[in-house]
């Protein structure tokens, strides 16, 4: 979700089109409410953003859209804080009667969610969705557990490599092309600049490591029947956190100054033009836009272990949905698929920036605006995401991965002993 690309980090995922064929789909049984009203009020939570108007506009005219083809039909839009949404959310499932219809969720939600009882199974209108085809299947999967639907995506988040291109100019440094020249050109920016970090890293910036336990072919987990088991103390995995915490020191970003850093904190830094280069995400450019850097940078996907490689990335962004207690649900669904819809995420991305879910409208978007187009090579390239298990969820606020970083960082552990620690948490989480 965009909680990291906002929800997801920090990430995270509207068409105005007419009805869609799914409209007239038949609606799948999975335990919902009874009732299925052709009229009457239309509930729908969003995420409020920071400059909510352009949303808000986008979404105005979605509903205006929809109201009018709906004569007896009224839609009622809350904007809600990301930061307390778990607590609406929870208030929701144990009151359906003030729940919300359709509701916007971070894709690392979306398991627990589904087992909370909250989403409805939308498996058979997503399939007979003309525009759903065009889903990219990163984006698919995060509104997928179980082999079910649950939702549609929004938008979508993911993070490359931001470098300052005076700093480059000065040194007769060229864009690094595989991890261990990212490795060499950080240290080589901090010998020769030590008043600026190489890379900028966080032990508390989960989001920006994975990509180096990826890009050694590691995994967060494995999954066999709906089961998981982690897989963060494997061998690839290993040599991952290796590469990433071995860029805790002195020659690049001490530990003391960065082991407790966030994905914020490094967005941050590079922004007031503390550092050469630092992972960032498309959803980033208005910070760095507003900092010291402006006019000075420039973004490349995070290269893989071989030139010309590019290191898989965590695919953030934000999904809708529909809820599973709605006595709405058709009309619920078709709400839902026009505020997912190809048109409205072409706006959105234009008015927010916001990259579109479907791959079609993210080329027209790329060739728009050359800025976004590392990005999309790097989500096109294979981006990957977290275990779709409601335990992601603990993990995550439990902070495991975070802690196994910072104990590597400051020397408490070595990387086989952080990750067998961080694997036996992660595995009794799966196991609850």
């Amino acid at each position: 979700m965009r909680v990291s690309a906002r929800i997801a980090a920090p990430v995270v995922a509207l068409a105005l089109a007419g009805l869609t064929a799914t409209a007239c789909a038949p609606s799948t049984d999975d335990g919902g409410a009874e009732k299925d009203e052709k009229s009457g009020t239309l509930r729908v939570w969003l995420f409020k953003e920071v400059n909510n108007k352009p949303k808000q506009d986008v979404v105005n005219d979605v509903v205006a859209k929809f109201q009018k083809s709906h004569e007896d039909v009224k839609v009622d839009v809350q904007y809600i804080p990301v930061d307390s949404r778990a607590e609406k959310i929870k208030g929701a499932l144990n009151d359906p009667d003030s729940a919300p219809d359709v509701i916007e969720f971070g894709n690392t939600d979306t398991a627990g969610y589904v087992a909370d009882g909250g989403l409805a199974d939308v498996t058979e209108e997503f399939g007979a969705w003309d525009e759903g085809k065009d889903t990219d299947p990163t984006a698919k999967e995060s509104v997928t557990v179980d082999g079910k639907i649950y939702g549609a995506p929004l938008f979508v988040g993911v993070r490359a490599l931001y470098y300052r291109t005076d700093v480059f100019k000065d040194l007769g440094l060229k864009p690094p092309k595989t991890l261990a020249e990212v490795a060499s050109t950080a240290r080589k920016i901090r010998q020769e600049r030590p008043e600026l970090y190489g890379l900028m890293v966080g032990g508390a910036y989960t989001y920006g490591a994975m990509p180096f336990i990826w890009a050694h072919g590691g995994e967060l987990a494995t999954e066999k029947g709906g089961d998981f088991t982690a897989a963060i103390n494997s061998d690839k995995a290993q040599k991952g956190i290796k590469a990433y915490t071995d860029l805790f020191g002195k020659d690049n970003c001490p530990p003391s100054n960065c082991a407790q850093m966030t994905g914020n904190d490094n967005v941050e830094a590079f922004a007031s033009g503390k550092a050469g280069m630092a992972l960032g995400g498309d959803f980033n450019r208005q910070a760095m836009d507003d900092g010291s850097v402006k006019g000075k940078y420039a973004v490349v996907p995070l290269p893989g272990l071989k030139e010309g490689d590019i290191a898989p990335g965590f695919a953030g962004g934000n999904n809708v949905g529909v809820m599973k207690s709605t006595s709405h649900r058709t009309l619920a669904v078709d709400l839902m698929q026009q505020l997912a819809g190809k048109e409205t995420q072409q706006r959105l991305f234009e008015e927010m920036g916001f990259l579109p879910t479907f791959g079609d409208t993210r080329k027209k978007a790329a060739a728009e605006e050359p800025f976004v187009e590392p990005f999309v090579r790097t989500l096109e390239s294979g981006a990957k995401f977290v275990p779709a298990s409601p335990a992601w969820a603990e993990i995550d606020a439990g902070m495991v991965l975070p802690t196994m970083f910072q104990q590597i960082a400051s020397g408490k552990k070595d990387v086989a002993g952080a990750s067998d620690a961080a694997a036996q948490q992660m595995d009794e989480a799966f196991a609850k």
